[in-house]
C-alpha cells in the first residue's frame, strides 16, 4: 500500500512539475490575445455572410474527402488484418509479434502530413496520396486494436481447439473471431471517423479533398467563400459522426 500511496505522489508531482515547467518556458501573454482580439473580429467579419455560390466546389470537395476516407479506411482493414495476427502474442511467438509491433508504433509515430507530402511528391496531386497516406497511417492503430482484440478474448475455446490439433486459422476462425467481432466492428467504425476527419485537412498539402479549398479560398483572402466551406465541413463531420454512434450501438 505505501509503494503504490509513493507511485501515486511521484506521478502527481512528475506531472504538476511538467505543466509549471510548460507555464514558465513558454512565452504566453495575455495582452497579446486581448490586443488580438480585433483583429479576430475583423476576419471573422469578412466570412460573414457566407458565399453560397461555390456549392459546386463543396460537392466536389466533399466527394473526394468521402472517397479518400472511404478507401483509405478499405485499404487499412486489408493491411491491418495479416499485420494484426503477427502482432498478437495469441498466434504467433514473441520473436514475430515483437518485431511487427514495433513496425506498427513506426507506423503511428509518422505523421499523416508528413506522408501524404511524400505522397504528393511521388505520385503528383489528387486523392491518391490521400488515399495512401490515410491508408498507411490508419495501419498503425487498426492492427494494433485487431490484434489486442484477438489477444483480449477467452482462452477457454482457444484451448480446446488447440487440445484437438487445430491450427492457428482455424482457432481464429471459430474461437476467436466470434468474440473479436463486436470489437473490431467498434474500432473500424471509429478509425473511419477519425480518417474522415483527418482527410479534411490532406487538400493542404495537395491531396485532394475539401480541405484544399478552404487552403485556396483562405489565401486569395476570400473569406466568405472559405466560410461556405468551412461550414460544410461542420455539417459533414456532424452527419458522421451521428451515422458513426448509430452504427456502434449496433454493432456493440
Amino acid at each position: 500500500m505505501g509503494h503504490r500511496r509513493f507511485g501515486g505522489f511521484a506521478t502527481s508531482t512528475l506531472i504538476a512539475g511538467a505543466i509549471l515547467w510548460s507555464f514558465a518556458t513558454t512565452d504566453v501573454e495575455l495582452s497579446r490575445l486581448v490586443s488580438a482580439g480585433p483583429r479576430i473580429a475583423d476576419f471573422l467579419g469578412r466570412m460573414f455572410p457566407p458565399d453560397p455560390t461555390v456549392m459546386a466546389e463543396i460537392r466536389k470537395g466533399s466527394a473526394e474527402t468521402l472517397r479518400i476516407a472511404i478507401l483509405g479506411s478499405l485499404g487499412a482493414v486489408i493491411l491491418s488484418i495479416p499485420l494484426a495476427i503477427l502482432a498478437s502474442e495469441t498466434m504467433v511467438s514473441r520473436m514475430v509479434f515483437g518485431p511487427v509491433r514495433a513496425l506498427l508504433a513506426f507506423i503511428r509515430a509518422v505523421p499523416l502530413i508528413l506522408v501524404a507530402m511524400l505522397m504528393v511528391g511521388a505520385v503528383g496531386l489528387g486523392p491518391l496520396p490521400g488515399i495512401i497516406a490515410v491508408a498507411f497511417h490508419a495501419t498503425g492503430m487498426l492492427a494494433k486494436f485487431y490484434a489486442e482484440a484477438i489477444d483480449g478474448v477467452s482462452r477457454a475455446p482457444i484451448a480446446a481447439l488447440e487440445s484437438a490439433g487445430a491450427g492457428p486459422l482455424v482457432r481464429l476462425r471459430h474461437a476467436i473471431w466470434p468474440q473479436m467481432a463486436p470489437v473490431i466492428a467498434r474500432d473500424t467504425i471509429f478509425r473511419f471517423e477519425l480518417n474522415l476527419r483527418e482527410s479534411l485537412i490532406l487538400g493542404i498539402v495537395g491531396a485532394g479533398g475539401i480541405g484544399f479549398y478552404i487552403q485556396t479560398y483562405v489565401r486569395s483572402f476570400q473569406y466568405d467563400k472559405a466560410a461556405s466551406v468551412t461550414i460544410a465541413v461542420v455539417v459533414m463531420v456532424m452527419a458522421i459522426e451521428a451515422i458513426n454512434v448509430a452504427l456502434r450501438r449496433r454493432f456493440t
